[in-house]
């Protein structure tokens, strides 16, 4: 019976790693199926120089490495987590940042460039990172993803104050996913998210500092 336990448990093991491995790999590479209308199809079409275009490409491709953290993170905690109702929430959440992530993409693909080429990093990485989260219990859990998802809105904001104004697409784009991330927030806030010491807060704030930098050029 010990033996057929053990049989079941390593089979269960192995079917998680392969159905994380398949969203990995299905993130990174394919474009995934939208639950919500495309947010730049209200705006209309729009003349932008090729100054514009690239200014524009580069913040949602900063916007699309985001997104594809977010996911990442999201599968980490899900996977760790303790509570089987938070598993269901960070599930709901997670399928909205795809919704982010193939708009992102979607933009990219409009402005004539690609995603960032350092993404599978930033899905490793963030994948171990909501892993970790994940393990010191779920409140902490909690309370990393509402300090993310504020730290993005941030940047979202910051990324509204430097689109060129004649990019109405990518500007209503920004503007959804920022409504998102704050509703995210007061999610994890609302289930009873511990409040992060200031230098955790920092550490993320230089983590997401190298990314963006990054993310911006590659």
């Amino acid at each position: 019976m010990t033996k057929k336990k053990d049989v079941f448990r390593h089979y269960n093991l192995a079917d998680t790693v392969i159905g994380h491995i398949d969203k990995a790999l299905n993130n990174i590479f394919v474009t995934q199926h939208t639950q919500r209308e495309y947010p730049a199809d209200k705006a209309g079409e729009d003349t932008l120089t090729a100054k514009q275009k690239k200014q524009s490409a580069g913040l949602m491709r900063v916007n699309h490495a985001g997104e594809m953290a977010a996911q990442a993170l999201y599968h980490g905690q899900a996977l760790i987590a303790r509570d089987k109702t938070l598993k269901d929430k960070l599930q709901h959440a997670s399928d909205e940042e795809v919704d982010h992530l193939n708009w992102c993409r979607t933009r990219l693909e409009e402005l004539g460039e690609q995603p960032s080429k350092l993404d599978p990093l930033w899905y490793a990485g963030s994948f171990a990172i909501g892993m970790a989260a994940g393990a010191v219990g779920d409140r902490w859990n909690l309370g990393f993803l509402a300090e993310t998802e504020y730290q993005v809105v941030s940047h979202l904001e910051g990324h509204l104050q430097h689109l060129p104004e004649e990019d109405k697409r990518s500007r209503a784009i920004v503007e959804q996913m920022k409504i998102d991330e704050l509703g995210h927030a007061h999610l994890a806030e609302d289930l009873g998210a511990a409040k992060l010491p200031e230098v955790v807060k920092k550490g993320m704030q230089l983590t997401s500092k190298v990314m963006t930098g990054l993310s911006e050029k590659i």
